[in-house]
């Protein structure tokens, strides 16, 4: 089973998702979970993937999934801090494009 580690902080108006290890099958419902949940708690989460290195078509799913809910309650999820082969999977599959951030906001997360 691959390493993977979520943790959450959070601040006025949004949460922070860090991620780190390798994103997988063995990953998603844990991810769904916890980004499903920041939902409920803020309008804004934040999913910092700078310590993530490797992302599958599991992990894409749990930010789709997460993405719908949002856009259902008027909130939004955020991808920041990809890199490498991550963020090569998030450009291939356009989600890199749909949930970047905002320059400004980048920034800060």
């Amino acid at each position: 089973m691959a390493k993977f580690e979520a943790r959450t902080s959070a601040e006025p108006g949004r949460i922070t998702v860090s991620l780190t290890g390798e994103c997988d099958l063995s990953a998603r419902e844990q991810l769904t979970a916890l980004l499903l949940d920041a939902l409920t708690r803020a309008p804004a989460v934040f999913v910092d993937m700078g310590g993530l290195t490797f992302l599958d078509s599991s992990g894409v799913h749990s930010l789709v999934t997460a993405h719908h809910a949002a856009k259902n309650t008027g909130g939004r999820v955020y991808v920041v801090n990809a890199a490498g082969p991550v963020a090569a999977v998030l450009d291939l599959t356009g989600v890199g494009a749909l949930l970047s951030a905002p320059a400004e906001e980048r920034r800060h997360a």
